[in-house]
C-alpha cells in the first residue's frame, strides 16, 4: 500500500469493472450517482473491524469481502429491496500487501454481482487495524418496505436459508477442529450465503414482517415481536437439524443453541398470512399470538437470545467473535 499510493490503489480495484444498471454514475468524479425510479432508497450501513469481526488466520481476503457485502445485501432484501448499489470505505495499514486488497476487492465484487448490484465507489484512508464499511442501497421498485412491525396474530412464522451453521464453523475455528467433515460449517462462517431470491422471487402481500438472521434467530424474532406487539412461539421440532446434531456432538456442543442464537447465517425469518401457502424455499418453524416474546414449545428460552455489540470479550478469538 505505501509503495503504490491512494490513487493509483483506487485505479487498480476499479480497471475493468462494470456497474449494474442502477449505478448512474460510478467511481471517478466527487460522488456517486444511484437511481431511486420510484423515488425512494432503501439504505443500510455495516461496518467490520480486524479482530473484532473477523480475523485473517481464519478467513482469506475474498472471504472476508464477500461477507463484507453480504451482511449488508442480506439488510436490503430484509426490506423487500433489490440491492442497487454499494459504496465501501476501507481503512487499513501502510504495510497492507497488495495481494490483501485485491482479495478484498475481489470478494466484494462476486458478493454484489450475486446480488445483483455493484460497487459504485468509497473511500481510502491509513488506520491501525484493518476496517472495512459498507453502505448498500436497495430499490423498493414500487412495493412498499417490508418491515419488522407487520407481524399478525395467526401468522406463520417460517424461515429461508440455514440456521446455525456459521455459529458452528465458529465454534470449529475456536476448537482448531479439522477434517472434511468441518468444511461445510467453516465455509459457512466465513462466507454466509443469503438466499436472496427466496425473499425477492416471493414478495407478496402475504408477507407481513421480515428479518434477516444476523444476532441470532431468537434475537431477530425478538425483535419482530417487540415492533409488531405481538408473541412469537417456535416448535422445536420444526429446528432440527441432523447434520448439525453431529457437529455439535463431536464438539461437545449443542446444536440447538446455535440455531437459536448462533447468528451470522443471515438467513430469512419472516411472518406470513395464515393459511398462504408458503414460496418455495421457506420453511414453518412456529407461529404469532397475542402477547410479547419469543418462546421455544410455549417456554421462555434460557441463555442468551443472540449477539449484542458491546457485552462479552473484545477480541475475536473470544466469546464474542463479531
Amino acid at each position: 500500500m505505501r509503495e503504490l499510493g491512494e490513487f493509483a490503489l483506487i485505479e487498480r480495484i476499479n480497471r475493468g469493472r462494470v456497474q449494474a444498471p442502477g449505478v448512474l454514475l460510478g467511481p471517478g468524479d466527487d460522488a456517486a450517482m444511484v437511481a431511486a425510479p420510484d423515488g425512494r432508497f432503501v439504505v443500510t450501513t455495516d461496518m467490520l473491524v480486524q479482530d473484532r469481526h473477523f480475523r485473517l488466520d481464519w478467513s482469506s481476503p475474498v472471504e472476508i469481502g464477500r461477507k463484507a457485502i453480504a451482511q449488508n445485501a442480506a439488510d436490503v432484501v430484509a426490506m423487500g429491496a433489490w440491492p442497487s448499489a454499494f459504496v465501501v470505505a476501507l481503512g487499513c495499514p501502510a504495510d497492507t500487501e497488495l495481494d490483501v486488497i485485491d482479495g478484498l476487492t475481489e470478494g466484494m465484487w462476486a458478493e454484489a454481482g450475486r446480488a445483483g448490484a455493484s460497487i459504485a465507489g468509497g473511500d481510502l484512508v491509513r488506520s491501525r487495524d484493518l476496517v472495512i464499511s459498507v453502505t448498500a442501497f436497495g430499490d423498493l421498485r414500487g412495493r412498499a418496505a417490508v418491515t419488522r412491525a407487520g407481524a399478525r396474530v395467526g401468522d406463520t412464522v417460517a424461515v429461508a436459508g440455514r440456521l446455525g451453521w456459521s455459529a458452528a464453523g465458529l465454534a470449529m475455528l475456536t476448537a482448531d477442529a479439522e477434517g472434511d467433515e468441518y468444511a461445510e460449517a467453516l465455509a459457512a462462517h466465513r462466507v454466509p450465503q443469503p438466499p436472496y431470491p427466496a425473499v425477492l422471487d416471493a414478495l407478496s402481500d402475504a408477507l407481513h414482517a421480515l428479518t434477516d438472521v444476523s444476532d441470532g434467530l431468537l434475537a431477530d424474532l425478538g425483535h419482530i415481536a417487540t415492533a409488531s406487539g405481538v408473541a412469537i412461539d417456535l416448535h422445536s421440532s420444526a429446528l432440527h437439524d441432523p447434520a448439525l446434531e453431529h457437529l455439535a456432538a463431536r464438539l461437545d456442543a449443542d446444536a440447538a443453541q446455535w440455531i437459536l442464537s448462533g447468528g451470522e447465517d443471515h438467513a430469512f425469518a419472516g411472518t406470513w398470512s395464515a393459511g398462504s401457502a408458503l414460496p418455495a424455499g421457506w420453511v414453518p418453524i412456529g407461529r404469532v399470538s397475542a402477547g410479547h416474546g419469543v418462546t421455544v414449545d410455549g417456554v421462555a428460552p434460557s441463555g442468551s437470545a443472540g449477539w449484542e455489540s458491546f457485552s462479552g470479550a473484545d477480541s475475536a478469538s473470544g466469546s464474542e467473535p463479531r
